[in-house]
Formats: structure tokens, sequence, C-alpha cells
């Protein structure tokens, strides 16, 4: 693995936080190829499953993220960097374009701009889906563990967080199955 130094961690996760207009779901694909394929300072399974981590937190997931890979990269001085790099294109954008924007917002062009960005934001959470599709869906157990927290998410109305901790639970379960068997 790369060592990888603070500077770099605030500049990647700076050109990260620059390209997260669709919000934390669009950090997945962003990691995968700025750290964990330019730079192998990161397995894939080691990012999807920070990502897949810091969803079930509270809080904004880019953020989120940001801590547990630059925690994994160079403990507390990393995360704090990770975090720094990940919140200053949004602090600057927010102080430098928000009077601009409210002017601005009512152009076709400026729209038309958005929508397509919109359909890129699109494109990013589908290729998330699948990342993590791929990384999760492992075998028959997961599969149906999938299935029973979507029937009870959409069709049943099921809070949020009884399927998580339910997922959880199901999870822990299958694997000692799996281990106990010859």
């Amino acid at each position: 693995m790369t060592k990888i130094s603070l500077k770099d961690i605030y500049i990647r996760f700076f050109r990260i936080g620059t390209l997260l207009l669709g919000g934390g779901y669009v950090i997945l694909p962003l990691l995968q190829s700025e750290i964990a394929e330019k730079y192998d300072c990161i397995t894939d399974d080691d990012v999807c499953e920070y990502y897949a981590l810091s969803q079930s937190l509270p809080g904004v997931i880019a953020v989120n993220t940001a801590v547990f890979v630059g925690y994994r990269l160079a403990r507390t001085k990393g995360a704090l960097a990770a975090i720094s790099g990940m919140v200053t294109p949004a602090f600057l954008s927010i102080i430098l374009l928000a009077n601009l924007l409210t002017q601005i917002v009512h152009v076709p062009f400026v729209q038309s701009l958005f929508a397509g960005v919109g359909i890129g934001v699109l494109a990013l959470l589908f290729q998330a889906v699948g990342e993590m599709w791929k990384k999760s869906i492992t075998d028959k157990g997961a599969f149906l563990i999938f299935l029973a927290s979507f029937s009870a998410l959409l069709v049943f109305k099921v809070f949020p967080i009884y399927i998580v901790i339910s997922g959880i639970i199901l999870g822990i379960v299958l694997g000692y199955l799996k281990g106990r068997k010859p």
C-alpha cells in the first residue's frame, strides 16, 4: 500500500469535494478512481465497506466516508485532512457563488446546465449501486436479506432503522451459520 502525505489526502478529497454535486451517493465511484485505483492507497473493498458504514451513521455520507478513509490512510491527522479537503469546496462555493446563483438561476442556460449535471449524477448513482451490489450480494443469503429489506421498505413501509438492525442481525446469524458448516 502506497503511503500518502497529509497534503495529498487534502488535495484528493478537495478534488472529490468539488465533484459532489449529487451528494454523498456520488462519492463511491469518485473515491474508487481517485484513491483506490490511481494511488493504490486503499482497496475497493475497503472503500465500499467505509461507504456502507457511513450510510448508517448520522451526518453527511461524504464527510463520514472521508473520516474513515482519511483515518485509514494517516490516522487522526489523515481524517482531519480528508474532512478539510471534502468541505472546503462547498464552503468556498457558498461564500463565493451564493449571491451570484440567486441572480442567474432563472437563466435558461443555467437551468439546462443543472439538468445536464443531474443526468451525470444519476449515472454516478447507478454506478455506485452496481459497485455496492457486486460487493454486497455475494450469495443466496445476502440476496434474500436484500429482497426482504427491499420489500419491507417499499411494500410494508417499515421504518428504515428496523431494516438496518434486522439486516445486521441476519448477517451475523448467517455468517455464524456459514462458519459452523463442515
